[in-house]
């Protein structure tokens, strides 16, 4: 089992980013897809959500409105569209695979939004 996130970076307030996580290993079109992040000095915090068919969606709601979380599931892979970027959106996003008590975890990708 592999997620492997990608597409972080350096960012200016104000920009956009899109990350991508490629999935392989399992049954994707299965599981609920998810991106979470974590700060320096801050627990894990849930980002966003997607159902396993893409028809429903989940926002913190500090990112709503400027995120937008969507999956490929003939490519294996779900996205985070980040808009509209905030010095506090710096973190290390990692993408999350759930199906029952199955929970699997990508290595991060890190975003850093300053000027």
């Amino acid at each position: 089992v592999q997620l492997v996130e990608s597409g972080g970076g350096l960012v200016q307030p104000g920009g956009s980013l899109r990350l991508s996580c490629a999935a392989s290993g399992f049954t994707f079109s299965l599981y609920y897809m998810s991106w979470y992040r974590q700060a320096p000095g801050k627990e894990r915090e849930l980002v966003a959500g997607v159902s396993s068919a893409g028809g429903s969606t989940d926002y913190a709601d500090s990112v709503k409105g400027r995120f937008t979380i969507s999956r490929d599931n003939a490519r294996n892979t779900v996205y985070l569209h980040m808009n509209s970027l905030k010095l506090e959106d710096t973190a290390v996003y990692y993408c999350n695979a759930v199906l029952k008590h199955l929970s699997y975890w990508g290595q991060g990708t890190q975003v850093t939004v300053s000027s």
